[in-house]
């Protein structure tokens, strides 16, 4: 199983149900809240391009945000990468 880092907010509904989904498929997770820590934050933003949460990786493959991992998993391709 390739491991999976997820970038979250307390708040943020997408990163509930990225988090609900990868509990759902028995996935361990490194959970890194950048609510109170503009450090992490930055690292986020400069790793992905990106401001929002959840941005999510799995392995050293850059998904996204919640809509493209559900995406992923519709089309049959979240499995696959998660084991690498």
């Amino acid at each position: 199983m390739q491991p999976v880092t997820i970038y979250t907010t307390p708040y943020c509904g997408f990163c509930i149900a990225a988090k609900r989904l990868l509990n759902k498929k028995g996935v361990d997770f490194n959970e890194i809240d950048v609510s109170h820590d503009p450090e992490l934050r930055q690292e986020m933003m400069q790793k992905s391009g990106r401001h929002t949460v959840p941005q999510i990786w799995i392995g050293e493959v850059h998904v996204g945000g919640f809509d493209e991992m559900s995406d992923l998993e519709r089309r049959g391709k979240l499995d696959p990468l998660l084991q690498g």
